[in-house]
């Protein structure tokens, strides 16, 4: 893959990863609207690598906390609020992992089109639009239970088909459940660490069982790039979602499926 292109993918997986709008459904029409080689295994390591290192780098502080008190929580020193979070993460994390797991060579090979790409971006843009529009409330993390965290969990599973978007489901199913737009989004950042950490797991082990060799200096590039890109995106959509709500992303995601559905 030419420098060029690599580039431009890496900043596109740093803009989308953590905003609503399906960061796997880009990084698949890309190179077939424009005639580009698949990125590789190596790139989608490259990138989540990065994207993980943003999230973590952004919530730094919270999780040091949350990883605490939740040691604290198991030593038997009481269940704090932080302590509760990180149940709520663990939780939440397993049926992406288990479904994953269960789903994976079903999506590779049969959920990449770009039929189910359009349809889940233009299903999931109106399913958005509905949770933010009529059942958003004033819940926060405060009021996050062990059974929200499931459903949130449930959510993110589905975003294994390309075109739904990862963090997209969570900040649904999270404004379904009646918690504000700023808390909903946090969760779901929150939520994406060990999701990133598992699938770029899942990733490694594969290159290392093939034996693939690897372009270190494209591999850098792309981690790099996709990191301070996702950071940026995580800071901005953080201070500026309850002034500017879904809609923005759900004309994005309708019009973006209008497009592929008709042109592609």
């Amino acid at each position: 893959m030419e420098f060029v292109q690599y580039s431009i993918l890496a900043f596109i997986q740093g803009v989308t990863e953590f905003l609503p709008i399906s960061s796997s459904a880009h990084l698949i029409l890309f190179p077939s609207v424009f005639g580009w080689h698949d990125q590789g295994l190596q790139f989608d390591i490259a990138v989540h690598v990065g994207t993980l290192l943003a999230s973590v780098a952004y919530f730094r502080s919270q999780i040091a906390n949350i990883a605490v008190a939740w040691l604290g929580s198991i030593s038997g020193r009481g269940t704090s609020r932080e302590a509760k979070l990180g149940w709520c993460i663990i939780v939440a994390s397993i049926p992406v992992a288990v479904i994953g797991f269960l789903a994976y060579e079903v999506v590779k090979n049969e959920l990449r089109g770009t039929v189910v790409i359009g349809l889940a971006t233009l299903c999931f843009a109106i399913l958005l639009w509905y949770a933010d529009h009529f059942r958003r409330g004033n819940k926060t993390l405060d009021d996050l239970r062990l059974t929200d965290a499931l459903m949130i969990g449930l959510g993110q599973a589905v975003a294994i088909i390309p075109g739904t978007s990862r963090s997209g489901i969570t900040m649904t199913v999270a404004l379904m459940l009646g918690f504000n737009r700023r808390d909903a989004a946090q969760f779901a950042f929150l939520l994406a660490i060990p999701t990133i950490m598992m699938a770029g797991g899942w990733q490694f082990m594969q290159l290392v069982v093939n034996d693939m060799p690897v372009d270190w200096l494209l591999f850098g590039l792309a981690m790099a790039l996709s990191a301070a890109v996702a950071y940026a995106s995580i800071h901005y959509f953080l201070e500026l979602i309850e002034k500017i709500g879904m809609l923005p992303f759900v004309i994005y995601r309708a019009v973006l499926a209008i497009v592929i559905l008709t042109f592609l």
